[in-house]
């Protein structure tokens, strides 16, 4: 047996019998940059002139997804980035602020990651990183901020929360943590409603070329990245269909990925990628992540 083949194999081992090699190749991630864009189906973006960046640059490189949705029923935005960090919606079915619809449990993914001792930030467009970002500012929503709907991540709706300031950043922060290599291991990217998709704004009046072109400028700062060359892994995904549950986007980027263009038609939803998250990660799976597909056949086999 040669050396590179004891190695793999010792991996699988440590990470179970029920790990497959591709989750092993997962749990080589060491920095994970989750990105959100905003309520469109994939069949909206894939092939789209407005999409020139995703479509001619990032798909080539990348591995997708063509059967991915948001959780059956699943609207507006805020029950689904809900759901991505903690496997349900609470009931919720509408956009209000933390302070109608905040939440007690500590079942979440980033408390999840502090109790295991991994760091973690979301960098929002548009907040001043002063105050817990609570209201709408600008072009910064707080339906597209799940964590702020935490107690124990804002001392419950407070605007001076400690935990909460330290942990989400104005976004304007992000490319400097990245050149210092100073960015957490779980990184949260939301753009502002023009950016994301969700508005059409001057000065190009074209939602879906707006978003392609911020990611055109934001995506090459990561992958030139030292997080991202020594371990990292990109998913770009939407948070709901339109008009529907989808089929929505996603895009994984990675050196461990399979890319190259590769694609799946696996039935996956947002419980996918949180079950993806939380084996990457190894921390335990939280409510529906448990009953789902994780990400795995989007990453290269180990051996």
């Amino acid at each position: 047996m040669g050396q590179f083949t004891k190695t793999c194999t010792l991996a699988i081992l440590v990470l179970g019998a029920a790990t497959s090699p591709a989750t092993a190749q997962m749990n080589n991630i060491k920095t994970v940059f989750l990105v959100l864009m905003e309520t469109r189906n994939w069949a909206q973006i894939k092939d789209s002139p407005s999409a020139p960046y995703k479509n001619n640059s990032l798909l080539p490189m990348a591995s997708r997804a063509e059967q991915y949705y948001n959780p059956p029923g699943n609207h507006p935005s805020l029950p689904n980035y809900l759901w991505l960090e903690s496997g349900t919606n609470f009931g919720i079915r509408n956009d209000s602020d933390p302070k109608t619809n905040h939440q007690a449990t500590t079942a979440h993914f980033v408390t999840q990651l502090k109790d295991a001792g991994v760091s973690w930030k979301t960098y929002q467009e548009d907040i001043s990183g002063d105050t817990c970002p609570l209201s709408s500012v600008s072009q910064y929503a707080p339906k597209h901020n799940p964590f702020i709907y935490f107690d124990d991540v804002t001392d419950t709706n407070s605007a001076s929360s400690g935990s909460c300031i330290a942990h989400v950043r104005p976004y304007a922060e992000f490319a400097t943590d990245l050149q210092n290599n100073t960015v957490t291991q779980f990184v949260f990217i939301t753009p502002n409603q023009c950016n994301d998709i969700h508005n059409s704004c001057s000065p190009l009046k074209d939602s879906i070329r707006q978003g392609d072109t911020w990611l055109s400028n934001e995506i090459p700062k990561i992958l030139n990245s030292a997080a991202y060359q020594k371990g990292g892994a990109i998913f770009i995904t939407w948070d709901e269909g339109e008009g529907g549950d989808g089929p929505i986007g996603l895009i994984v980027i990675s050196p461990f990925g399979k890319g190259g263009g590769y694609s799946n038609t696996t039935r996956y939803t947002h419980s996918s990628t949180l079950r993806t998250l939380e084996e990457t990660f190894g921390v335990p799976l939280l409510r529906d992540a448990d009953n789902q597909t994780d990400l795995s056949d989007l990453f290269k086999q180990c051996c």
